[in-house]
Protein backbone atom coordinates (compact mmCIF):
# COMPACT_ATOMS: atom_id res chain seq x y z
CA UNK A 1 0.00 0.00 0.00
CA UNK A 2 1.22 3.64 -0.91
CA UNK A 3 1.62 6.19 1.41
CA UNK A 4 -1.02 8.52 -0.71
CA UNK A 5 -3.31 5.59 -0.50
CA UNK A 6 -3.02 5.09 2.95
CA UNK A 7 -3.20 9.08 3.94
CA UNK A 8 -6.64 9.20 1.90
CA UNK A 9 -8.29 5.76 3.50
CA UNK A 10 -11.28 6.59 5.31
CA UNK A 11 -10.94 6.11 9.37
CA UNK A 12 -13.16 4.34 11.65
CA UNK A 13 -12.79 5.77 15.32
CA UNK A 14 -14.59 2.73 17.39
CA UNK A 15 -14.10 1.76 21.32
CA UNK A 16 -14.67 -1.34 23.09
CA UNK A 17 -16.91 -1.40 26.49
CA UNK A 18 -18.43 -4.34 28.98
CA UNK A 19 -18.45 -5.42 31.98
CA UNK A 20 -15.13 -6.91 33.69
CA UNK A 21 -13.74 -9.81 32.39
CA UNK A 22 -16.16 -9.79 28.92
CA UNK A 23 -12.83 -10.09 26.96
CA UNK A 24 -12.34 -6.28 25.57
CA UNK A 25 -8.88 -6.66 25.73
CA UNK A 26 -8.65 -10.74 23.89
CA UNK A 27 -11.16 -9.49 21.48
CA UNK A 28 -8.70 -6.52 19.91
CA UNK A 29 -5.87 -9.09 20.33
CA UNK A 30 -7.59 -11.03 18.40
CA UNK A 31 -8.48 -8.74 15.86
CA UNK A 32 -5.09 -7.50 15.17
CA UNK A 33 -3.73 -11.14 14.92
CA UNK A 34 -5.70 -12.25 12.83
CA UNK A 35 -6.06 -9.60 10.67
CA UNK A 36 -1.72 -9.96 10.68
CA UNK A 37 -1.51 -6.72 11.84
CA UNK A 38 1.46 -7.28 14.77
CA UNK A 39 4.86 -8.34 14.38
CA UNK A 40 6.07 -11.36 14.55
CA UNK A 41 8.35 -10.45 17.60
CA UNK A 42 5.54 -8.79 19.90
CA UNK A 43 3.33 -12.27 19.30
CA UNK A 44 6.54 -14.08 20.67
CA UNK A 45 6.98 -11.39 23.43
CA UNK A 46 3.23 -11.47 24.53
CA UNK A 47 3.60 -16.11 24.18
CA UNK A 48 6.71 -16.05 26.49
CA UNK A 49 4.64 -13.93 28.84
CA UNK A 50 1.74 -15.90 28.86
CA UNK A 51 3.81 -19.04 29.45
CA UNK A 52 5.51 -17.82 32.13
CA UNK A 53 2.08 -16.79 34.25
CA UNK A 54 1.08 -20.43 33.42
CA UNK A 55 -1.99 -19.46 30.76
CA UNK A 56 -3.07 -22.31 28.78
CA UNK A 57 -3.32 -20.22 25.59
CA UNK A 58 -1.52 -17.03 24.33
CA UNK A 59 -3.06 -13.94 26.09
CA UNK A 60 -4.08 -11.48 23.51
CA UNK A 61 -4.88 -9.23 25.73
CA UNK A 62 -1.34 -8.73 26.97
CA UNK A 63 -1.35 -6.33 23.28
CA UNK A 64 -3.74 -3.26 24.67
CA UNK A 65 -3.14 -4.09 28.57
CA UNK A 66 0.07 -2.15 29.25
CA UNK A 67 0.30 -0.72 32.22
CA UNK A 68 1.73 -3.01 34.38
CA UNK A 69 -0.54 -3.53 37.07
CA UNK A 70 -3.17 -3.89 34.14
CA UNK A 71 -0.99 -7.03 33.55
CA UNK A 72 -1.25 -8.34 37.24
CA UNK A 73 -4.29 -8.12 37.97
CA UNK A 74 -5.32 -9.08 34.59
CA UNK A 75 -7.83 -5.60 33.81
CA UNK A 76 -8.21 -3.09 31.99
CA UNK A 77 -7.61 0.19 34.10
CA UNK A 78 -6.61 3.05 31.53
CA UNK A 79 -7.79 3.72 28.16
CA UNK A 80 -5.61 2.26 25.57
CA UNK A 81 -5.49 3.62 22.07
CA UNK A 82 -3.93 1.07 19.07
CA UNK A 83 -4.00 1.76 15.32
CA UNK A 84 -4.40 -0.55 12.37
CA UNK A 85 -5.27 -0.69 8.88
CA UNK A 86 -7.00 -3.22 6.29
CA UNK A 87 -6.85 -2.67 2.77
CA UNK A 88 -10.44 -1.16 3.03
CA UNK A 89 -10.08 0.87 6.43
CA UNK A 90 -7.61 2.73 8.60
CA UNK A 91 -8.99 2.18 12.61
CA UNK A 92 -8.01 3.62 15.80
CA UNK A 93 -9.18 1.62 18.86
CA UNK A 94 -10.12 2.42 22.45
CA UNK A 95 -9.74 -0.07 24.55
CA UNK A 96 -11.81 1.26 27.97
CA UNK A 97 -12.19 -0.23 31.56
CA UNK A 98 -15.32 -2.02 32.37
CA UNK A 99 -15.01 -1.53 36.12
CA UNK A 100 -17.60 0.67 36.95
CA UNK A 101 -14.87 3.29 39.28
CA UNK A 102 -13.31 3.62 35.74
CA UNK A 103 -16.58 5.02 33.92
CA UNK A 104 -15.13 8.18 33.37
CA UNK A 105 -12.06 6.48 31.24
CA UNK A 106 -14.50 4.76 29.69
CA UNK A 107 -15.95 8.07 28.81
CA UNK A 108 -13.26 9.89 27.83
CA UNK A 109 -12.17 6.63 25.24
CA UNK A 110 -15.66 6.44 23.25
CA UNK A 111 -16.37 10.34 23.47
CA UNK A 112 -14.74 10.49 19.56
CA UNK A 113 -16.07 6.85 18.53
CA UNK A 114 -18.19 6.48 15.34
CA UNK A 115 -19.02 2.67 16.45
CA UNK A 116 -18.97 1.01 20.21
CA UNK A 117 -18.31 -2.50 20.53
CA UNK A 118 -20.49 -3.58 23.75
CA UNK A 119 -19.18 -7.16 25.01
CA UNK A 120 -21.65 -9.64 26.92
CA UNK A 121 -20.24 -12.02 28.44
CA UNK A 122 -22.83 -15.27 27.40
CA UNK A 123 -22.81 -17.10 30.39
CA UNK A 124 -24.37 -13.99 32.29
CA UNK A 125 -26.28 -12.29 29.66
CA UNK A 126 -26.77 -8.28 30.57
CA UNK A 127 -25.21 -7.27 33.52
CA UNK A 128 -25.47 -3.73 35.43
CA UNK A 129 -22.08 -2.63 33.12
CA UNK A 130 -23.79 -3.55 30.02
CA UNK A 131 -26.57 -1.33 30.83
CA UNK A 132 -24.18 1.15 31.71
CA UNK A 133 -22.43 1.79 28.67
CA UNK A 134 -25.62 0.84 26.22
CA UNK A 135 -26.72 4.44 27.66
CA UNK A 136 -23.53 6.37 27.81
CA UNK A 137 -22.74 5.32 24.15
CA UNK A 138 -26.26 6.47 23.58
CA UNK A 139 -25.61 9.61 25.69
CA UNK A 140 -22.54 9.85 23.87
CA UNK A 141 -24.79 10.21 20.39
CA UNK A 142 -22.10 6.94 19.09
CA UNK A 143 -24.00 6.39 15.61
CA UNK A 144 -23.24 2.78 15.44
CA UNK A 145 -23.17 -0.23 18.52
CA UNK A 146 -22.32 -3.66 18.09
CA UNK A 147 -22.88 -5.71 20.67
CA UNK A 148 -20.70 -8.91 20.30
CA UNK A 149 -22.37 -11.97 22.91
CA UNK A 150 -18.35 -13.18 23.75
CA UNK A 151 -17.24 -16.77 24.68
CA UNK A 152 -20.19 -18.21 22.87
CA UNK A 153 -17.43 -21.62 23.13
CA UNK A 154 -18.56 -21.74 26.84
CA UNK A 155 -21.99 -22.29 25.93
CA UNK A 156 -21.86 -25.15 23.53
CA UNK A 157 -22.53 -22.27 20.46
CA UNK A 158 -25.77 -22.34 21.31
CA UNK A 159 -28.34 -19.90 19.23
CA UNK A 160 -31.05 -20.44 21.64
CA UNK A 161 -28.51 -18.31 24.18
CA UNK A 162 -27.56 -15.93 21.70
CA UNK A 163 -31.42 -15.25 21.16
CA UNK A 164 -32.37 -14.87 24.67
CA UNK A 165 -29.68 -11.89 25.22
CA UNK A 166 -30.70 -10.45 21.88
CA UNK A 167 -33.93 -10.08 22.87
CA UNK A 168 -32.83 -8.59 26.18
CA UNK A 169 -30.29 -6.27 24.79
CA UNK A 170 -32.95 -4.92 22.16
CA UNK A 171 -35.76 -4.43 24.41
CA UNK A 172 -32.96 -1.90 26.72
CA UNK A 173 -32.13 -0.07 23.57
CA UNK A 174 -35.53 0.62 22.26
CA UNK A 175 -35.58 3.10 25.18
CA UNK A 176 -32.15 4.92 24.40
CA UNK A 177 -31.45 7.18 21.12
CA UNK A 178 -29.22 4.59 19.69
CA UNK A 179 -29.87 4.92 15.59
CA UNK A 180 -27.63 1.87 14.50
CA UNK A 181 -27.39 -2.03 16.37
CA UNK A 182 -25.80 -4.79 15.62
CA UNK A 183 -25.81 -8.27 17.31
CA UNK A 184 -22.25 -10.88 16.66
CA UNK A 185 -22.49 -13.90 18.45
CA UNK A 186 -18.23 -14.86 18.92
CA UNK A 187 -15.27 -16.16 20.71
CA UNK A 188 -12.35 -13.75 20.99
CA UNK A 189 -10.35 -16.67 22.35
CA UNK A 190 -10.99 -19.15 19.78
CA UNK A 191 -11.36 -16.79 16.83
CA UNK A 192 -15.12 -17.57 15.97
CA UNK A 193 -16.75 -14.68 13.91
CA UNK A 194 -14.33 -11.86 14.76
CA UNK A 195 -12.27 -11.99 11.36
CA UNK A 196 -12.93 -15.64 10.60
CA UNK A 197 -16.50 -16.99 9.84
CA UNK A 198 -16.88 -19.74 12.54
CA UNK A 199 -17.95 -23.04 11.90
CA UNK A 200 -19.39 -23.68 14.97
CA UNK A 201 -22.12 -21.28 15.20
CA UNK A 202 -23.59 -22.19 11.02
CA UNK A 203 -26.60 -21.00 12.51
CA UNK A 204 -25.67 -17.13 12.26
CA UNK A 205 -26.06 -15.93 8.56
CA UNK A 206 -24.88 -12.50 9.73
CA UNK A 207 -21.20 -10.77 9.06
CA UNK A 208 -18.49 -11.33 11.31
CA UNK A 209 -17.24 -8.49 13.40
CA UNK A 210 -14.28 -7.01 10.80
CA UNK A 211 -16.56 -7.40 7.68
CA UNK A 212 -18.66 -4.77 10.08
CA UNK A 213 -15.92 -2.85 10.94
CA UNK A 214 -14.67 -2.68 7.10
CA UNK A 215 -18.02 -1.63 6.11
CA UNK A 216 -20.41 -0.06 7.92
CA UNK A 217 -21.06 3.21 6.70
CA UNK A 218 -19.98 5.82 8.31
CA UNK A 219 -19.99 9.37 5.88
CA UNK A 220 -23.39 10.93 7.17
CA UNK A 221 -22.17 10.53 10.80
CA UNK A 222 -21.38 14.21 10.31
CA UNK A 223 -23.92 16.54 10.60
CA UNK A 224 -23.75 17.89 6.12
CA UNK A 225 -26.90 20.24 6.48
CA UNK A 226 -25.68 22.89 9.57
CA UNK A 227 -22.88 25.31 8.51
CA UNK A 228 -20.71 25.38 11.47
CA UNK A 229 -16.93 26.63 11.62
CA UNK A 230 -15.59 27.76 14.48
CA UNK A 231 -12.48 30.13 14.43
CA UNK A 232 -9.38 28.98 16.23
CA UNK A 233 -7.30 31.79 14.97
CA UNK A 234 -6.75 34.19 12.27
CA UNK A 235 -3.55 34.13 9.51
CA UNK A 236 -1.97 37.39 8.73
CA UNK A 237 1.20 36.23 7.22
CA UNK A 238 2.92 40.23 7.22
CA UNK A 239 4.71 39.54 4.01
CA UNK A 240 5.20 41.07 0.96
CA UNK A 241 3.28 38.20 -1.22
CA UNK A 242 0.73 38.11 1.07
CA UNK A 243 0.11 41.29 2.27
CA UNK A 244 -3.51 41.96 2.58
CA UNK A 245 -3.98 38.28 3.28
CA UNK A 246 -6.54 37.52 6.18
CA UNK A 247 -7.81 33.89 6.88
CA UNK A 248 -9.43 32.33 9.41
CA UNK A 249 -8.44 28.99 10.48
CA UNK A 250 -9.81 26.27 12.15
CA UNK A 251 -11.40 22.72 11.46
CA UNK A 252 -14.96 22.81 10.06
CA UNK A 253 -17.57 21.09 12.86
CA UNK A 254 -20.74 20.74 10.23
CA UNK A 255 -22.33 21.46 6.70
CA UNK A 256 -20.50 22.26 3.08
CA UNK A 257 -18.69 25.58 2.65
CA UNK A 258 -18.28 26.82 -0.69
CA UNK A 259 -16.58 30.28 -2.08
CA UNK A 260 -19.65 32.78 -2.67
CA UNK A 261 -21.81 31.68 0.36
CA UNK A 262 -23.99 34.12 2.10
CA UNK A 263 -22.44 33.52 6.06
CA UNK A 264 -22.88 35.09 9.40
CA UNK A 265 -20.57 35.58 11.75
CA UNK A 266 -22.17 34.63 15.73
CA UNK A 267 -22.05 36.56 18.56
CA UNK A 268 -21.79 39.60 16.46
CA UNK A 269 -24.21 39.38 13.48
CA UNK A 270 -22.34 40.64 10.60
CA UNK A 271 -22.80 39.16 7.43
CA UNK A 272 -20.63 38.81 4.60
CA UNK A 273 -19.40 36.20 1.90
CA UNK A 274 -16.86 33.89 1.09
CA UNK A 275 -14.30 34.79 -0.76
CA UNK A 276 -11.59 32.03 -0.91
CA UNK A 277 -11.27 28.65 1.26
CA UNK A 278 -7.90 27.70 1.21
CA UNK A 279 -6.01 24.76 2.39
CA UNK A 280 -1.67 23.81 2.36
CA UNK A 281 -1.91 22.37 -1.25
CA UNK A 282 -3.52 25.93 -2.41
CA UNK A 283 -7.38 27.02 -2.81
CA UNK A 284 -10.06 24.56 -3.06
CA UNK A 285 -14.06 25.00 -4.10
CA UNK A 286 -15.74 23.22 -1.38
CA UNK A 287 -14.93 22.30 2.21
CA UNK A 288 -17.00 20.04 4.42
CA UNK A 289 -16.52 18.03 8.46
CA UNK A 290 -14.08 17.45 9.54
CA UNK A 291 -11.52 19.18 7.12
CA UNK A 292 -9.07 21.86 8.44
CA UNK A 293 -9.27 25.47 6.43
CA UNK A 294 -8.53 28.80 5.94
CA UNK A 295 -11.54 31.05 4.92
CA UNK A 296 -11.45 34.57 3.57
CA UNK A 297 -14.32 36.91 3.16
CA UNK A 298 -14.89 39.81 0.94
CA UNK A 299 -15.37 41.69 3.84
CA UNK A 300 -12.79 42.79 6.30
CA UNK A 301 -14.87 42.51 9.89
CA UNK A 302 -14.05 42.05 13.43
CA UNK A 303 -13.36 38.32 13.66
CA UNK A 304 -11.03 36.74 16.61
CA UNK A 305 -10.98 33.21 18.18
CA UNK A 306 -13.89 31.71 19.84
CA UNK A 307 -16.22 33.42 17.04
CA UNK A 308 -18.01 31.20 14.72
CA UNK A 309 -19.12 31.29 11.01
CA UNK A 310 -22.74 29.96 10.12
CA UNK A 311 -25.02 30.66 7.27
CA UNK A 312 -26.97 33.23 7.20
CA UNK A 313 -30.03 31.54 7.21
CA UNK A 314 -29.00 28.79 9.10
CA UNK A 315 -27.55 30.01 12.77
CA UNK A 316 -26.83 27.75 15.73
CA UNK A 317 -28.11 28.59 19.39
CA UNK A 318 -26.65 31.85 20.82
CA UNK A 319 -27.09 31.75 24.57
CA UNK A 320 -25.53 32.09 28.18
CA UNK A 321 -28.05 29.44 29.50
CA UNK A 322 -27.34 26.37 28.94
CA UNK A 323 -28.77 23.26 29.73
CA UNK A 324 -26.26 19.81 29.33
CA UNK A 325 -26.24 16.29 30.81
CA UNK A 326 -22.47 16.04 32.29
CA UNK A 327 -21.28 13.13 33.41
CA UNK A 328 -19.10 14.20 36.50
CA UNK A 329 -14.91 12.86 36.31
CA UNK A 330 -13.66 14.51 39.53
CA UNK A 331 -13.60 13.24 42.98
CA UNK A 332 -15.00 16.46 44.41
CA UNK A 333 -18.75 16.24 43.58
CA UNK A 334 -20.09 19.17 41.46
CA UNK A 335 -20.67 22.34 43.92
CA UNK A 336 -24.32 23.86 43.21
CA UNK A 337 -23.63 27.62 42.38
CA UNK A 338 -19.59 26.87 42.16
CA UNK A 339 -17.91 28.25 39.22
CA UNK A 340 -15.99 26.48 36.44
CA UNK A 341 -13.73 26.92 33.48
CA UNK A 342 -15.60 26.15 30.20
CA UNK A 343 -14.15 24.89 27.20
CA UNK A 344 -16.76 24.57 24.30
CA UNK A 345 -15.01 24.49 20.23
CA UNK A 346 -12.50 26.90 20.55
CA UNK A 347 -14.37 28.91 22.96
CA UNK A 348 -12.75 29.70 26.56
CA UNK A 349 -14.79 31.10 28.81
CA UNK A 350 -16.51 30.77 32.56
CA UNK A 351 -19.75 29.78 34.54
CA UNK A 352 -21.72 28.99 37.63
CA UNK A 353 -23.63 25.83 38.09
CA UNK A 354 -27.37 27.21 38.30
CA UNK A 355 -29.00 23.73 39.05
CA UNK A 356 -28.63 20.67 39.46
CA UNK A 357 -31.85 19.06 37.76
CA UNK A 358 -31.50 15.36 38.15
CA UNK A 359 -29.37 12.44 38.65
CA UNK A 360 -29.96 9.41 36.30
CA UNK A 361 -30.23 5.90 37.53
CA UNK A 362 -28.16 4.48 34.76
CA UNK A 363 -29.39 0.96 35.53
CA UNK A 364 -33.05 1.89 35.26
CA UNK A 365 -32.96 5.10 33.34
CA UNK A 366 -35.21 6.65 36.23
CA UNK A 367 -34.40 10.14 37.58
CA UNK A 368 -33.26 10.35 41.13
CA UNK A 369 -34.89 14.08 41.94
CA UNK A 370 -33.98 13.97 45.80
CA UNK A 371 -30.12 13.53 45.82
CA UNK A 372 -28.14 16.08 43.92
CA UNK A 373 -24.99 15.67 45.17
CA UNK A 374 -23.20 13.91 41.90
CA UNK A 375 -19.85 12.35 42.41
CA UNK A 376 -17.55 10.99 40.17
CA UNK A 377 -18.91 8.41 37.78
CA UNK A 378 -22.39 10.06 37.92
CA UNK A 379 -24.39 11.57 35.38
CA UNK A 380 -27.12 14.52 35.62
CA UNK A 381 -28.60 16.93 34.47
CA UNK A 382 -27.47 20.43 35.15
CA UNK A 383 -28.09 24.34 34.02
CA UNK A 384 -25.54 26.44 34.21
CA UNK A 385 -24.72 30.26 32.66
CA UNK A 386 -21.61 31.32 31.18
CA UNK A 387 -19.60 35.01 31.15
CA UNK A 388 -20.52 35.51 27.63
CA UNK A 389 -22.71 34.00 25.05
CA UNK A 390 -21.78 30.81 23.54
CA UNK A 391 -22.56 29.49 19.96
CA UNK A 392 -23.93 25.76 20.24
CA UNK A 393 -26.37 23.23 18.85
CA UNK A 394 -28.11 20.01 20.75
CA UNK A 395 -25.68 17.72 21.16
CA UNK A 396 -27.50 15.00 19.21
CA UNK A 397 -27.46 17.40 16.18
CA UNK A 398 -23.56 17.96 16.10
CA UNK A 399 -21.32 16.58 18.66
CA UNK A 400 -18.28 19.25 17.87
CA UNK A 401 -20.86 22.00 18.55
CA UNK A 402 -23.04 20.24 21.42
CA UNK A 403 -20.02 18.89 23.70
CA UNK A 404 -18.05 20.97 26.35
CA UNK A 405 -15.62 20.54 29.22
CA UNK A 406 -15.65 22.06 32.46
CA UNK A 407 -12.39 22.33 34.40
CA UNK A 408 -11.75 23.31 37.94
CA UNK A 409 -9.66 27.01 37.31
CA UNK A 410 -7.68 26.16 41.27
CA UNK A 411 -5.96 22.45 40.20
CA UNK A 412 -6.88 23.15 35.80
CA UNK A 413 -8.37 19.58 35.68
CA UNK A 414 -11.11 18.56 33.53
CA UNK A 415 -13.51 18.33 35.82
CA UNK A 416 -16.96 17.50 34.06
CA UNK A 417 -17.88 16.49 30.61
CA UNK A 418 -20.86 17.81 29.35
CA UNK A 419 -23.65 16.81 26.61
CA UNK A 420 -25.92 20.06 25.73
CA UNK A 421 -29.25 19.29 25.39
CA UNK A 422 -32.85 20.85 24.23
Amino acid sequence: MDTNSYLNMELLRFSTAGSVDDGKSTLIGRLLYDSKSIFADQYEAIEESSRRKGDENVNLALLTDGLRAEREQGITIDVAYRYFATPKRKFIIADTPGHIQYTRNMVTGSSTSNLSIILVDARHGVVEQTSRHTFISSLLGIPHVVFCINKMDLVDYSEEVFENIKRDLEAFSSKLNVKDIHFVPLSALKGDNVVNKSENMDWYKGSTLMYLLENIHIGSDYNHIDCRFPVQNVIRPQSTEYHDYRGYAGRIAGGIFKPGDDVMVLPSGFTSKIKSIDTMDGSIEEAFAPMSVAITLEDDIDISRGDMIVRENNKSEVSQDIDLMVCWLNEKPIVSNGKYAVKHTSNDVRCVVKEVKYKVNINTLHRIEDDKEVKMNEIARISIRTTKPLMFDQYTRNRTTGSLILIDEATNETVGAGMIID
